[in-house]
């Protein structure tokens, strides 16, 4: 990742400052969350986006969008604000399994990621405060090799115990969304903000 700039900056105080009333008011509803997306965000957005995916179903890469970087990052940022914004099919390709299986790929476009990392960017400092500790996966500065510690740590502590390993088979594929946005509406009520994530 590049180092911080000025708007990179900008926006960690802006970030600090959602997860200190996170952490202040655990059972409050967020509904003002989207005017803090504007340039400097979008920027550090695009910052934080990783740039070596695949391209999605307009076949634009990162190299392609940062030609007009300003541009795009202001005629996004209209869409966002104006209520015109519409994500754009995802480009599907099927991953080999194993076994003669495959596992399909959603493959967003550039633009969409760009939008999908301002929207976790948001969301992050308020849900990091009602994570449990022990939950790792896809936190910051948590990796796999941290969990793996962690419950090396606590069987030790334990002095042994049974270990049962469980594999949800297609568990993300029964998730009921609508289930999940209600989830989500308990901590963040911004209509903007719903519906850059409810899709």
């Amino acid at each position: 990742m590049m180092g911080e700039t000025p708007s990179s900056q900008t926006v960690s105080t802006k970030t600090e400052r959602i997860a200190q009333l996170a952490r202040s008011a655990p059972q409050m509803a967020f509904t003002t969350l989207a005017h803090h997306i504007d340039k400097d965000w979008l920027r550090e957005a695009y910052r934080r986006t990783n740039k070596h995916g695949a391209a999605g179903i307009d076949g634009v890469t990162a190299q392609q969008y940062e030609q007009n970087l300003e541009r795009n990052l202001e005629d996004l940022l209209k869409r966002v604000k104006e209520n015109t914004y519409r994500a754009s099919p995802v480009r599907r390709v099927h991953i080999p399994k194993g076994k003669g299986e495959t596992r399909p790929l959603g493959i967003p476009t550039f633009e969409d990621k760009v939008l999908q990392r301002a929207a976790v960017m948001l969301l992050e400092p308020i849900y990091e405060q009602d994570f449990l500790d022990c939950s790792y996966g896809f936190r910051p500065g948590r990796s796999t090799r941290d969990a793996l510690r962690a419950f090396r740590d606590t069987l030790m502590e334990m002095r042994g115990g049974w270990v049962l390993e469980v594999d949800i088979t297609k568990f993300y594929d029964t998730i009921d969304r609508e289930r999940l946005r209600d989830v989500i509406r308990q901590r963040v009520r911004d209509g903007v903000v719903i519906r850059l994530i409810g899709k």
